[in-house]
């Protein structure tokens, strides 16, 4: 059995300000776009690559739901990227907000950062070890 994992989904509350976070302030792409205008709803994903490749975000917004509860069940998107701390300078530059500054993990050596997007998902980034 061939499996892995496709995507992950998460609901925005307003979809164009989500898009433009994850391309212009994580630089992710759009990959593709979809009314449901029967459902009231818009599915829009975005990734690093090509769904094909790799997993890739889901932001689903129903249309009349501006906001949601993030409960405490979820906890985060994990990124790499090769020096948490340039990648935390550039992300606020672009207008993001980190929350938790470059530095090694609790109990581990491992740099880690963490921003947050409009909606309050937590988005973490790990410094990859070369």
């Amino acid at each position: 059995m061939n499996m892995r994992i496709l995507h992950t989904m998460i609901r925005v509350g307003d979809l164009d300000r989500s898009i433009s976070f994850y391309t212009e302030v994580l630089g992710m792409r759009l990959l593709r776009r979809q009314d449901y205008p029967d459902g009231r709803f818009t599915l829009a994903f975005v990734g690093y690559g090509d769904e094909a490749a790799g997993a890739v975000l889901e932001l689903t917004h129903n249309w009349d739901t501006p906001s949601y509860d993030l409960g405490n069940g979820f906890g985060h998107v994990a990124i790499a990227v090769p020096d948490a701390k340039a990648a935390c300078d550039a992300i606020r530059a672009r207008g993001g907000k980190v929350v938790r500054e470059a530095g090694p993990m609790k109990h581990g050596s491992t740099v880690i950062a963490f921003v947050e997007d409009p909606d309050g998902y937590k988005i973490e980034l790990i410094q990859r070890k070369d």
